[in-house]
């Protein structure tokens, strides 16, 4: 199982959470296995996504969605911070996973 922790800040008039609720939209609709997904943001307009997936097999679910493409178009210019990937370990966590 790995956890990625992806975040980033956005300019206050260019935060799109509809970008991002279309692909929950698409996950839901499509129901792949090996991935879970979760996407939280901040008063001061950070967005935080984790992202667990059961093997590198799965690595590819959501990239390969086209609501992901399409948030991912022009993310760069929507973005104070841009979007920094970190590779997490769980050290702990209540009721959190499935685990």
């Amino acid at each position: 199982m790995k956890h990625h922790l992806i975040r980033y800040k956005t300019k206050p008039d260019r935060a799109d959470e509809r970008l991002v609720k279309a692909v929950f939209e698409e996950l839901r609709g499509k129901s792949p296995e090996g991935v879970r997904y979760m996407t939280w943001r901040s008063g001061d307009g950070t967005f935080v996504h984790l992202v667990e997936i059961e093997t590198d097999e799965h690595a590819d679910i959501i990239p390969g969605l086209a609501a992901f493409e399409a948030f991912q178009n022009g993310i760069r210019d929507r973005c104070i911070d841009p979007p920094h990937r970190d590779v997490m370990t769980v050290v702990g966590h209540y009721l959190m996973l499935d685990e």
